[in-house]
Formats: C-alpha cells, structure tokens, sequence
C-alpha cells in the first residue's frame, strides 16, 4: 500500500456559541485540527498507511494531541517539539474560515519558528510515496516558505507524488509578500493540484474570466474549471491532475460539485444539496483526503471525483474538523 506523509500547523479550534451563550456557560468546544491533519485523520480512518509532521511545544497537551494521533493510526514521530505554544482559532460552529469573523491567533506559534535543516527529510520521508502540503503555511512567513520548499525538494529527489491544496486565507498573508510572488515556486514540484478557479488566480496568477464576478451557470462554471486547469498543467509541468471543488451557499443551504482535469479527460461529480450545514470547517481537506485516497488506489478520474466528492459533502453534517466517515458511507452518495 502506498503510503502518505502530511505537513503543516497543528490548529486548535475554538468553536464559540454566540449570544454570550459561551460566557454564560463559561465552555466552549476545542477541536484540534489543522488542513494537512484533518487530511491526515481522514485517511487513517480509511486504513491509509500515513506520517504526519508539525512543530508542537514539548509540554503535556502535546503529548496528549500526540498520543490521540497514534491511537488513530497516525505516525506521529516526524513532530518537531520546540517553541513554547499551539498554534489556534476562533470559529463559531457552522461558519466558513473564509468568514470575515474567524480569529486567528498563530503568532509565535511553534510552527511558525521552524526552520530549514531542523527536520531530517531524507529520514522522515524514507519509504513513504506521496507528499501533501497546503497552501496554508507559506503564508505564515519566508522562514516557512523555506521549510516547504527543502520538504519539496527532498520528495521530489526520492520521486514521491507531491500535491498541493490551494488554500487562499487573505488574513494570514501579512509578511511582505503576495501570494503569487510565492507559491508558483513551491506548486512547480506539484503533481495534483486541488482548489478552485478564484483560488489559483489568487495563489498563482492563471487568468480568471470577469464573467465569474457574477452569478453563472454550472456549465459556465465547470468549462472554467477546465480552461484553468489546462492552464495549469501548461504553467507547471510536472501537474498532470487539477482538481476543482464548487460550494455555493444559499442561505442556510449549500449546492456542491466538482471537476478533475487531467492530460486525458475532464470528469464532473455528482451535484450535491442540502438545505442544513452542521460545520463547514474541514470540508475541503476532506475533498484532498479523499483525492489522494482515490490516486492511491488507482481509482479512475470519474471514480476519484465521485468519491473525493462525496466526501467532502458528507464532512458538512459533522462536527468537528475531521471527517469519520466509513467507504461505505461515502460510496453509497453515488
């Protein structure tokens, strides 16, 4: 079975109830999550054999987290432990992280302070076939983005298939630098590339048609999907697979679907509604998780979408960061 290595931030979530409802209860739910992990703990559930890196502090709630980790199936043993605190955010359930009410509270965080040459790659990654990473982390700062491109460059040496989520957060690009003044240089390692059309325009400079500034049609939307990737494949060569994830809320009610591209073909998922939303939060990395699922058992495209696909709307009636949802259930969607 192949085998998958995930880095980035380890997050706490701070899930408030609003209204005061937190203060007068004096508790609030605290969900330890994080991209890169929550794709992690959604292929451990799927018996995936998968290795998880980040810096945490050398202190008894780390152990905890760590030890929650490998009961789930994660190899925990790549975890830098230094710096002196996690990493969190405050969310209120329900709510999108592209909300303009998340808090993020990650400076100074143990992750944030990692540098290049402290992780071992050649060892960590030794026997382990696919890389992901998240667009997430180099917007911390340069020190990070140095980080991820030595990780990068060290799977891309022992031949490892390397993906990449485009995860446009604008609150955390604050150091000094555009996005697409840094990730075209990580993303030109990239084999699979996942995200959206207004997301890689943001991260990547691939041209967005203005038409998209106004309510489209979903033929409209999935040949833009295709147009853009295309794109892609032309800008970095070694991508051979763009994956584009559409959720629009209306109202309380979400409609979701989404397109894989690759060299050959152009596939489209199944069309998702549901008129409630349990927690938003995590339901793109439960898209990633179930891509790389799917690539690792050499799933067609068609088969890949529907399951990555399904996946992701089924992770919107969880709670929590991380999905629990069995093959079965994911696959009896379509």
């Amino acid at each position: 079975m192949k085998k998958v290595f995930c880095f980035g931030e380890l997050l706490l979530r701070f899930s408030p109830s609003l209204q005061q409802e937190w203060i007068k209860s004096q508790s609030m739910p605290v969900y330890v999550g994080g991209a890169e992990l929550n794709v992690a703990k959604a292929l451990a559930n799927w018996s995936a054999a998968v290795k998880y890196a980040t810096a945490l502090p050398n202190n008894y709630i780390s152990k905890e987290i760590m030890d929650s980790l490998e009961q789930e199936g994660i190899d925990s043993s790549a975890i830098v432990l230094s710096g002196d605190r996690i990493g969190t955010y405050t969310l209120p359930m329900g709510a999108d992280l592209k909300n303009a009410g998340v808090i993020y509270d990650r400076a100074y965080s143990s992750f944030s302070f990692l540098q290049k040459g402290v992780i071992d790659w050649d060892k960590v990654l030794e026997g382990y076939d696919w890389f992901h990473f998240t667009a997430i982390s180099p917007a911390l700062n340069t020190t990070i983005v140095e980080v991820c491109e030595e990780a990068l460059q060290f799977a891309a040496k022992k031949g490892m298939t390397i993906s990449v989520d485009l995860n446009y957060r604008a609150k955390l690009w604050q150091y000094g630098k555009q996005p697409v003044e840094v990730m075209p240089n990580l993303v030109k390692y990239c084999h699979v590339i996942m995200g959206n059309v207004w997301s890689a325009h943001q991260l990547l400079g691939s041209p967005l048609d203005p038409a998209l500034a106004n309510h489209c049609t979903k033929d409209f939307y999935i040949a833009q999907s295709k147009l853009v990737s295309e794109k892609i494949m032309t800008m970095f060569l070694q991508c051979h697979t763009v994956a584009n994830t559409y959720r629009f809320s209306e109202g309380e009610a979400v409609r979701y679907y989404a397109t894989i591209t690759n060299k050959n073909e152009h596939v489209v998922s199944k069309e998702y509604f549901t008129e409630t939303v349990v927690d938003k939060v995590g339901s793109g990395d439960c898209f990633m998780a179930g891509l790389i699922y799917a690539s690792i058992h050499e799933f067609s495209a068609q088969k890949a979408i529907d399951f990555a696909a399904s996946a992701a709307f089924g992770k919107l009636q969880e709670v929590g960061d991380n999905t629990k949802q069995s093959i079965q259930l994911i696959e009896s969607r379509y």
